[in-house]
């Protein structure tokens, strides 16, 4: 059955994850216990992923099961692995910055795996938002470290990788269960690395596990769930520019909660972004068009 065209709403319900994702640090400093960055990534995976499998009856068949295990490292597992090495070297503005180079790998992949040629008008527009998100997060003092820096670019390489092979191999089940493979995947992954480096958690208080609760079913269940979805109904370039978001998210929730201040260069960055974004979900919908008046002419002569 042939798919309909991406609308307003698609954008609009996936820009919904990387919106989550930007709550991601303030619910992480005010409501968890500190210093345990890998095995809080592990506990907002793995719980409501088994949930998600055990509640839908369903695991991989066949050739699945090393595609899920594969999926649910690069987007999940590796993914928050890496993204925790960057957050512990590098101060939070290289560490998203770094890793706001994503929606331009994106492109390449589709490229290479999809064989989608991008525009100059995409590769423009992942260029901007890159520069946007180091305007918006990046200060004059920051320190560079290398370690941190090749970790901050390998996640979003491993994640850009699995958000085109998400559209490269459709899911063979409903998105639900989908999402729910991948999130144990990843918690499965991740929770031996985060026990073995960080240790167990000393106490648990009531406040902890109100944000454990926020960010396993809004901030993780739900928000790759709407992630994957977006995948299903947009070009994996578009999407990708979506999680441009997060940055701009987490920088208005500091402003607006925790005092943090808001500079002239920070703006022109979440304008930059912004651009981008709009930019980026506008590229596939020319070129569809453009083909659609191509084949028109064609029939025409």
């Amino acid at each position: 059955m042939k798919k309909r065209s991406a609308s307003s709403l698609d954008i609009l319900i996936a820009s919904l994850a990387p919106i989550s994702w930007g709550t991601t640090y303030f619910v992480a400093t005010e409501f968890l216990p500190p210093n345990h960055p890998l095995l809080v990534a592990s506990l907002r995976s793995l719980p409501i992923g088994i949930l998600l499998t055990i509640g839908s009856k369903q695991l991989p068949k066949g050739v699945w099961w090393w595609r899920i295990f594969l999926l649910g490292g690069l987007n999940i597992g590796i993914f928050q692995a890496l993204l925790f090495v960057a957050a512990y070297r590098l101060p939070g503005g290289v560490a998203a910055t770094a890793g706001a180079i994503q929606p331009l790998l994106v492109v390449l992949f589709s490229w290479v795996i999809l064989n989608q040629k991008p525009s100059k008008l995409s590769v423009i527009a992942a260029i901007a938002g890159f520069i946007g998100v180091g305007l918006l997060v990046l200060s004059p003092d920051a320190r560079l470290d290398s370690i941190g820096i090749i970790a901050a670019l390998a996640g979003a390489a491993t994640m850009g990788l699995g958000t085109v092979l998400v559209k490269q191999w459709e899911s063979p089940v409903s998105l639900i269960v989908f999402t729910g493979w991948q999130l144990t995947v990843g918690g499965i992954i991740l929770l031996p690395i985060a026990l073995l480096v960080e240790g167990r958690f000393t106490e648990l208080s009531g406040i902890n596990l109100l944000g454990f609760a926020y960010l396993g079913i809004v901030g993780t269940g739900l928000a790759y769930t709407l992630w994957f979805k977006g995948i299903d109904k947009l070009s994996a370039s578009a999407v990708s520019y979506l999680g441009l978001m997060s940055p701009v998210v987490a920088t208005l929730i500091g402003f607006i909660f925790l005092n943090q201040t808001l500079t002239p260069i920070q703006l022109v960055g979440v304008v930059v972004v912004l651009l981008s974004i709009l930019v980026g979900q506008q590229v596939k919908r020319s070129r569809r068009r453009s083909l659609v008046i191509a084949k028109a002419r064609h029939r025409k002569y």
